[in-house]
């Protein structure tokens, strides 16, 4: 089990601020796959992935990094500077 957080447009799209998720996912990438299996809602906020971020236990990562022992994956739109 694992908790997944949605920020900005990514919550607008998927409807919720976090969840808890019971996956079997290895990476990143096979846990927006099986997210994005769920509902169109899901696919919508995962389709372009270049227009994501992700954090693990809030350590900013990659789409190929390994789930193994996480607590908390996050998905979030790229900062912009200012």
């Amino acid at each position: 089990m694992m908790d997944v957080l949605y920020f900005a447009w990514v919550r607008e799209r998927v409807g919720l601020p976090r969840e808890t998720v019971e996956t079997s996912a290895v990476t990143v990438a096979e846990l927006v796959e099986e997210l994005r299996g769920r509902e169109e809602r899901y696919e919508a906020a995962f389709a372009d992935l270049s227009a994501l971020r992700v954090a693990i236990d809030q350590e900013l990562s990659d789409f190929d990094a390994p789930l193994a022992g996480a607590r908390e994956v996050a998905f979030f739109p790229p900062m912009t500077g200012g």
